[in-house]
């Protein structure tokens, strides 16, 4: 190859901007408005990156978000971003920018010769080379060696993105021929219009491909067409990516700021999609078709016309279409010596000046070591070249159509993919949807637009394209390597190799081959590996079928998706309100699940603050705020049958007035939290879950109301932050709350376990719910946050009568472990089944649907040696056994974990230690020894039943 700048042109480049950056540490000129690529083009740097496997050189393919070769890591005077694509990034003076998998450079990269070894290394080798004697060896080196760009050491936040919620009438994908038309169109009938394209400008192929639209030259309309969508009001987003659509048509947008700044994410909602999303060039199967100097002939005019580069002095246009017709005129044009085969032998465009015509013959491969040098034909010709562009054919840019849930369409007369049957709320125009001329593409763009206007698409006024295609597709047993996935190494061969060991599913070939699963996700490789697929098993294209198209549809950085979510605004600290009292009565703050609150009080020795807090709270009373509790109400006509579903347990028998323990679990059958549930009336209940689970359990409640429920028969808030609650828990809990006269009978007939009272306390209404976690007499106040001060002050005032000790968090896991009462997330891990804690009732019982049931019944879930909840105790006087630590047996010489240990804490009460644990069949192996590890050291615990203190549970009525 060999590229050089034409002295004028270059719609793009500004050349009164002269910049310079660096590759690979030498220099690279350019102008302004350059692409990194562009501009290495420019320069005739044709070796710009190394293939993952194999080491192979690569050049520059392609012009766009397509490109598999031209991956860089950029840094400088701009942000360190690995992996960046050359065609997409712009070109900054003072930019450095370096290949990736080569070292040192792209040119002379010293792990090339794993090539020569190719053979031994095909597709699924590591599959079969590394598990003799051990994978672990090898295991370390081949870490190293995977992946492509370099994260920097030194990198820093990038700063905050913003992320934007917006909705419009109609969103245009794609500022094309297609996209500008469908949005004109919209605009007329009065919508509201959001257009966006992944380029720096809009225009699409009408800034670099010849055409006439209502009698002006294409520039002129695509400038007037912006012009007027701006001027009327309606968004339109340059260098803007639609990288996925989700449920109800939520389209995911990523913007890129040309000043440096972080991405923008942009949510949009709109009433109809319309994807103008354009057609992707297609490679050519022959030998060596991965040398650098081949590249699309589409993106070589681009880089002529927008650019002003000339990709070579001998060209060799090879193709099976007409789209390359104008480029082998655009290029004899600009001065190179211009070859054209087409392996079309009839019906083909006129020859363009300046170019000879080849017809009936293809490429069977491109000879050179570093570059393109010469060309082989078919017919055993041999071409001088220095660049050998080509094109295969178009592939539609369906991506966001399937994400959207549609299908697709084969079309013999496209030789591709089309989109089938249309999707509610989304429209395809242009290439997109198979459409070649403009006449074609301004077609559909006009049945695309929903709307009452009368306002016709525009007409094309200049010569047009016919589109003509012969399908070109590899060739299973064709002589030399033809690559079909560039940035992977597959090859013909690679796929041939799958079908033998009959891998021939299109989901097991990519995986087995990895073709389509580099960073460009396939987009020029993927329909070439069906064919050859099909080939090799007698199929058609659309019988072997696609694999899944699924978002993102380029990379998104990761900040975007942060957007302000990092530091506090990622995971803020949640706080209790009497936070001031607390810190004002000595309290030692710490952070469980999200909330700031006191792990003890009294500063000094924390064990010993723990110990006396837990003791004293057995002996008297204590004072605790469980402000952080759930209480998330469910209200409407169908509340009950909709917490029957959420719940493990059934709920809707519960009467007003009463509360009931209770589980949530997932779809798989896991405890998700667990909780009490108070039933206010027939249609209101409230959700008292877990501290650190009110989050998810609210989606999850909104979640499934969403799905299985209206608004009208369930609705949802979550109250939480609108209402404290003071804890009064101990055997002289009853008598202090009787000091403060609350308006409501604390008798046991009137207010029992697990029942709810309404009282005011000076004027304000309160909630007083009979529950309890520690296993004594206990009492809830729920009362407004606002309000809560002065409830407190006055119960701290009235326990000094009773020796009232204020406990913080830690202090109540100790009474809480002592009962056996578990804490989800601490005592359950993501494999727990309510079984596995001892709830067997509504898994045997229950008849009625709910969430997870099914699972329970798997043979998984009905395994005898599960782990079960149990307690464990140790000799007198021994330490309490480490969290974490492991129950161990010894089988055929070898150990292995029984479970581990959940809790474990000094009982002041009992004065031993107690835990909690899971372990293998522990409910039937109470009364049993076993051996604990820890850090190397064993000790031996005997397995019991969780609640080691009154287990009678006498004093919850005390």
């Amino acid at each position: 190859m060999s590229a050089s700048r034409l002295p004028s042109g270059g719609s793009a480049i500004d050349r009164s901007s002269p910049i310079r950056f660096s590759f690979d540490g030498g220099t690279v000129h350019g102008f302004a408005g350059d692409t990194i690529a562009s501009a290495l083009l420019a320069g005739d740097v044709a070796v710009v990156g190394r293939s993952f496997k194999y080491h192979r050189p690569r050049g520059i393919w392609g012009a766009g978000v397509e490109e598999p070769n031209a991956l860089v890591d950029v840094s400088g005077n701009v942000a360190s971003t690995p992996n960046t694509r050359a065609t997409t990034e712009p070109a900054h003076d003072g930019l450095v920018a370096r290949s990736v998998n080569a070292s040192p450079n792209a040119l002379a990269d010293r792990n090339a010769f794993l090539d020569r070894f190719s053979r031994f290394i095909p597709a699924a080798f590591y599959y079969k080379t590394f598990m003799w004697p051990d994978w672990h060896m090898f295991e370390p080196r081949i870490r190293a060696m995977a992946g492509l760009g370099k994260a920097d050491a030194d990198w820093t936040s990038p700063g905050r993105a913003d992320q934007i919620n917006a909705h419009c009438d109609v969103l245009v994908v794609g500022a094309g021929p297609a996209g500008l038309a469908a949005a004109k169109l919209a605009s007329s009938s009065g919508l509201s219009v959001m257009l966006v394209d992944d380029q720096r400008t809009p225009g699409g192929s009408l800034e670099y491909r010849a055409g006439e639209i209502d009698g002006k030259p294409a520039a002129a309309w695509v400038e007037e067409t912006v012009r007027d969508l701006v001027n009327a009001g309606h968004r339109v987003l340059p260098a803007t990516t639609a990288f996925g659509i989700y449920d109800h048509n939520l389209v995911g947008l990523n913007q890129r700021h040309p000043d440096g700044r972080p991405d923008t994410l942009w949510r949009v909602r709109p009433r109809q999609i319309v994807l103008a999303t354009g057609a992707i060039e297609r490679p050519l199967p022959f030998a060596n078709n991965d040398l650098p100097g081949i590249m699309s002939a589409d993106a070589a005019l681009a880089y002529l016309k927008r650019h002003a580069v000339l990709v070579g002095r001998r060209v060799v246009v090879a193709t099976n279409n007409d789209s390359a017709y104008e480029v082998a005129g655009a290029l004899a044009g600009a001065g190179a010596d211009v070859t054209l085969v087409d392996v079309r032998r009839d019906g083909t465009p006129a020859i363009p000046a300046g170019v000879r015509l080849i017809a009936g013959r293809s490429v069977t491969a491109a000879r050179g070591r570093l570059r393109v040098e010469g060309v082989a034909l078919d017919d055993g010709t041999r071409l001088e070249a220095d660049s050998l562009l080509v094109s295969g054919g178009w592939t539609p840019t369906i991506h966001l159509f399937c994400q959207a849930k549609g299908k697709l369409a084969w079309s013999d007369a496209r030789a591709a993919f089309l989109p089938g049957d249309p999707v509610e709320g989304v429209a395809v125009a242009g290439a997109a949807a198979g459409a070649v001329s403009l006449t074609e593409v301004f077609a559909s763009a006009g049945n695309a637009v929903t709307s009452p206007s009368q306002a016709t698409p525009p007409r094309s006024t200049g010569p047009e394209a016919t589109g003509g295609v012969v399908a070109a597709w590899p060739v299973p047993g064709s002589k030399g390597r033809i690559w079909i996935d560039y940035q992977n190494d597959v090859t013909v061969k690679d796929i041939e190799l799958a079908a033998r060991e009959n891998f021939v599913s299109v989901e097991h070939l990519k995986r087995y081959t990895t073709l389509g699963m580099a960073t460009d996700q396939g987009k020029t490789s993927n329909l070439a590996g069906l064919a050859v697929m099909a080939g090799i098993t007698g199929r058609s294209i659309p019988e072997v079928g696609t694999t899944t198209y699924r978002p993102p549809f380029t990379p998104v950085p990761l900040a975007s998706f942060a957007g302000a979510r990092y530091g506090e605004l990622m995971a803020p600290v949640r706080r209790l309100p009497l936070e001031k009292i607390h810190r004002a009565d000595g309290a030692v703050f710490q952070e469980y699940g999200g909330w700031l609150r006191p792990a003890y009080y009294g500063g000094g020795d924390a064990e010993r603050s723990i110990q006396d807090e837990a003791r004293r709270a057995r002996q008297s009373v204590a004072l605790f705020d469980g402000s952080t509790l759930g209480k998330i109400e469910v209200m409407g006509p169908k509340a009950a049958e909709f917490v029957d579903f959420i719940y493990y347990n059934t709920m809707s028998t519960l009467k007003s007035g009463r509360c009931r323990y209770g589980f949530m679990l997932s779809e798989n059958g896991v405890v998700f939290d667990d909780g009490i549930l108070v039933r206010l009336d027939e249609q209101r209940f409230i959700v008292s879950c877990s501290s650190s689970h009110v989050t998810s359990v609210h989606a999850r409640l909104e979640e499934w109301r969403q799905d299985r429920f209206g608004r009208d028969a369930v609705y949802i808030h979550n109250a939480t932050a609108e209402m404290a609650t003071l804890t009064v828990s101990g055997p002289n809990s009853r008598k202090l709350l009787e000091t403060l006269q609350l308006g409501l009978s604390l008798d046991d007939a009137d207010l029992p376990h697990m029942a709810i009272g309404h009282g005011v306390c000076a004027g304000d209404a309160v909630r007083v719910a009979r529950v309890s976690f520690t296993g004594d007499r206990s009492y809830e106040i729920s009362i407004r946050a606002d309000r809560a001060e002065p409830l407190w002050q006055r119960l701290r005032e009235a326990g000094q009568a009773f020796d009232a000790v204020v406990i913080g968090l830690e202090a109540l896991m100790i009474l809480r472990a002592e009962k056996g009462y578990i804490v989800i997330g601490k005592d359950t891990d993501g494999t727990t089944l309510p079984q596995d804690l001892g709830v067997e009732g509504p898994r045997a019982k229950r008849k009625t649907e709910f969430v997870g049931r099914r699972s329970l019944f798997t043979e998984e879930a009905s395994r005898d040696n599960r782990m079960r909840l149990v307690g464990l105790t140790v000799p007198s006087g021994e330490a309490p056994l480490p969290t974490g630590a492991h129950g161990i047996e010894r089988r055929d010489g070898k150990l292995s974990s029984l479970g581990f240990i959940t809790s474990s804490y000094q009982s002041p009460a009992l004065g031993r230690p107690v835990a909690l644990g899971l372990i293998q069949r522990g409910a039937a192996r109470h009364g049993e020894t076993i051996e604990i590890q820890h850090l190397g050291k064993v000790r031996h615990a005997t397995i019991s039943a969780p609640c080691a203190f009154d287990p009678e549970g006498g004093r919850l009525d005390a």
